[in-house]
C-alpha cells in the first residue's frame, strides 16, 4: 500500500491530531481510524460517475507517535467496486496538504 507517514510525534500532539479529527473527519468504528472525503472536484471520471459509491474517502490511521495517510481512495460503499483505485496527482497532492495543513493549524512538531 503506498501511504504518506508523519512518525515522531509526541503523546501531547497526538492527543490534539486526534481530537482534531474526530471533529473535522468522518470517524471509523475502528479506533484511531479516520475517513478523509476527496473533494468531488478531484474525483476521477469514474468515481464522479458511481453516485451510489459516494463519498470517496481516503484512510488516515493514527498510531502511538505518528499518523499515516493511505493514498488510496474508497468507496464509503462498496469494497470490490472498479472506481477504488491509488490516487491520482491531485488526490495525492490533497491528501498530503491535508495532513500537513493539519499539523500547521494544530502547531505539532514533528
Amino acid at each position: 500500500m503506498k501511504a504518506y507517514l508523519i512518525d515522531e510525534i509526541s503523546k501531547k500532539d497526538m492527543q490534539k491530531i486526534e481530537e482534531f479529527l474526530k471533529n473535522n473527519a468522518i470517524s471509523s468504528s475502528i479506533e484511531g481510524l479516520f475517513w478523509i472525503q476527496i473533494p468531488e472536484q478531484l474525483l476521477t471520471k469514474e468515481q464522479a460517475e458511481h453516485k451510489d459509491c459516494a463519498p470517496h474517502i481516503c484512510a488516515l490511521e493514527l498510531g502511538n507517535n505518528w499518523i499515516k495517510l493511505e493514498l488510496f481512495v474508497r468507496s464509503s460503499k462498496s469494497l470490490r467496486c472498479t472506481c477504488c483505485g491509488y490516487c491520482t496527482k491531485e488526490q495525492r497532492n490533497f491528501i498530503i496538504s491535508y495532513a500537513n495543513r493539519m499539523i500547521d493549524y494544530l502547531g505539532v512538531r514533528t
